[in-house]
């Protein structure tokens, strides 16, 4: 089966989208029933770093460890699921548009050991396919441009910044919007 891919335009540079999206100690900040993450070892990851993460499945906390397949910073990551039923392969790409934009796109998919076998196609993955645009969007309100840094020209309609919807002035108004 394909794997569920979201991708969405962040206005931030590449280097720092990419370490934002490849943290898991930030994780629970983007990625829905994500309750706590971390790597096994201090320091730079590193193909064969262990991703330990506890997500909340089907109303338990359920630890999970990932091992780091593939690493180039600050343009791809990827981790494969080593352990339970329902074992996941993650892809994270960066790629720079300008100097302060830069596209995410990832890409999960997943394969069922004994029960997973039966889960991950009933369940599973229409649930990734329903989460993961929400977490991509989260992810880029989260490293988006800052509210208090928002300068936004008016223009009748409603404008988006960081975490909060604005209406904005009639046309030609210009507000700087300051936290």
């Amino acid at each position: 089966m394909a794997p569920t891919i979201a991708s969405t335009v962040v206005d931030q540079p590449a280097a720092e989208v990419f370490a934002y999206a490849t943290d898991p100690t930030r994780f629970h900040e983007w990625q829905q029933g994500v309750i706590d993450g971390h790597l096994d070892q201090p320091g730079p990851a590193q193909v064969g770093t262990k991703c330990l993460t506890t997500r909340r499945i089907g109303g338990a906390n359920r630890a999970v460890t990932s091992e780091l397949s593939h690493i180039d910073a600050p343009r791809t990551w990827g981790v494969q699921g080593i352990d339970g039923p329902i074992r996941a392969t993650v892809d994270v790409t960066v790629e720079p548009l300008t100097e302060t934009s830069s596209r995410l796109t990832i890409a999960v998919d997943f394969d069922g050991r004994g029960i997973g076998k039966l889960l991950v196609p009933l369940i599973v993955r229409r649930q990734a396919q329903k989460e993961m645009p929400a977490n991509v969007e989260a992810l880029k309100r989260r490293v988006g441009p800052r509210l208090e840094e928002a300068i936004i020209l008016h223009t009748g309609e409603h404008a988006y910044t960081h975490d909060d919807w604005i209406t904005v002035l009639p046309p030609d108004r210009l507000c700087v919007v300051q936290a």
